[in-house]
């Protein structure tokens, strides 16, 4: 079997749906962001203020490459993964790539709940603090790279375990 590989923008539910899927289907689940932060001893946002945005990514980059050489995996990534194509095709080579959408208000909402983001709050203070445009406009930025899913599910208005289904479904046809 293949591994999943979850994408989609921040707030989409990759981490709470990516382990609700492993469980349906009798996979790991691995959260990039918790892994590098587990390696590295320290926070993403942390890693961002001391190091920057390229050190960060040169080590989710690294991470990309170890669990897509794995098995059996549902890979949840980060928001800003799939903007470098090589993470895509090293992904795609090994996983069935699903993204996980929903509408700008339920991102607002969720990320709004969910702590500290650097590169949504970034954009937003570019933006005079205006997280709704920071979100449509990282959106629109990164939609292409969300159009090279293989397999795409909007939990706006879904539960975790209702997105798990789906996607399991999906998988189960290969």
């Amino acid at each position: 079997m293949k591994n999943v590989v979850l994408i989609g923008f921040m707030g989409t539910g990759k981490s709470s749906c990516g382990k609700t899927t492993a469980q349906q289907l009798g996979y790991r689940f691995v959260d990039l962001d918790k892994e590098i932060e587990d390696k590295h001893g320290m926070t993403i946002p942390d890693m961002f203020q001391q190091y920057g945005e390229q050190y960060f990514r040169q080590r989710e980059k690294e991470m990309v490459r170890y669990w897509a050489a794995q098995r059996n995996v549902v890979i949840s990534t980060g928001g800003g993964t799939v903007k470098d194509a090589e993470n895509v095709a090293v992904l795609k080579s090994t996983g069935k790539i699903v993204c996980l959408t929903a509408d700008v208000d339920t991102l607002l909402e969720r990320t709004g709940r969910q702590g500290k983001r650097p590169v949504l709050d970034a954009r937003a203070a570019q933006l005079g603090g205006d997280r709704r445009r920071a979100i449509q406009s990282l959106l629109a930025e990164r939609q292409s790279m969300y159009d090279q899913a293989d397999y795409t599910v909007d939990t706006g208005e879904l539960s975790p375990l209702q997105v798990a289904i789906k996607i399991a479904e999906y998988i189960k046809k290969f």
